[in-house]
């Protein structure tokens, strides 16, 4: 047995004498998955040295009785599913994961918490011997890397009409055929690149998105989510670049060399078949 799994035992012992007061909870699957943790469900998996398992895992996290930080990864994902699922619908629901199901305890939370468990001390990492493995800790947000652009265009997804309605579609251009850019439409600065896909970052994330195409990513690179009856929301990763997309409208970029900017494409003639593509490839939620 390595150290580290010497260490994630030792810290597995430790949760399990002291009962886990549960906060949230979060699934680790390749349809779904903290996109803090990396852009594919492998990358996220081996964020947590975890096997990506098609399975996928459950992630609870809450406090001990001292009030320390622990994120347990449990093999039933489906109680995660239907305790979330509850959750979201703001019915109460109790979520207690059999000892028997637990994979490991990692110190620290991957994302921070506005909430707290009554009754014990405030949020803290546990104390280690320094053999126990680094605690998990959320991205900084004063910083702008791979992980708050994954964040930010989790973001965009999940409120996409209050994005979408702040955009003018005369600002943006469109991909041609070839899924390069056309010539602006009439209003579009010359310069500006934010606001158009004659940006490289921007042109290269569209030449990768096509490429996964013809050469399928890593699951979880590409997710699908419904949007409505005869539309879906594309969430599309690659290495320096995100993309929120609705395949009946327009595609938003954020790059790690853009840092806070949300980069518009409008359909043209190429996009609506790129996301059309890239949809048929996505992981769908079961």
């Amino acid at each position: 047995m390595s150290d580290r799994e010497d260490a994630m035992e030792g810290a597995d012992d430790t949760v399990a004498d002291d009962a886990l007061l549960v906060l949230t909870a979060m699934l680790l699957t390749p349809a779904r998955f903290p996109s803090v943790l990396g852009d594919d469900y492998v990358a996220a998996c081996g964020a947590l040295a975890l096997e990506p398992y098609e399975e996928g895992y459950g992630l609870v996290l809450g406090q001990d009785g001292e009030g320390a930080r622990w994120t347990v990864v449990v093999e039933d994902a489906s109680q995660v599913a239907v305790a979330i699922a509850a959750w979201d619908c703001g019915m109460e629901h109790d979520l207690s994961p059999d000892e028997r199901s637990m994979v490991c305890a990692l110190p620290g939370w991957p994302m921070d918490l506005a909430v707290s468990a009554p009754g014990v001390p405030d949020p803290h990492d546990p104390e280690t011997d320094g053999e126990d493995p680094a605690p998990l800790t959320p991205p900084d947000a004063g910083a702008w890397g791979p992980a708050q652009r994954r964040l930010g265009a989790d973001e965009i997804a999940a409120q996409w009409p209050v994005w979408r309605e702040q955009l003018d579609e005369a600002r943006f251009s469109r991909p041609g055929a070839e899924g390069e850019p056309e010539s602006s439409v009439e209003g579009q600065p010359e310069s500006g690149p934010s606001t158009s896909p004659r940006h490289p970052g921007v042109r290269r994330a569209l030449a990768e998105a096509t490429a996964y195409t013809e050469a399928p990513p890593p699951p979880g690179r590409i997710r699908s989510s419904y949007a409505s009856a005869d539309a879906r929301t594309l969430r599309v990763d690659g290495p320096g670049w995100s993309m929120v997309a609705r395949t009946d409208d327009i595609a938003l970029f954020l790059l790690d060399e853009e840092p806070g900017t949300v980069i518009p494409v409008g359909r043209g003639a190429a996009l609506p078949g790129l996301l059309a593509a890239l949809d048929g490839l996505a992981v769908h939620p079961a």
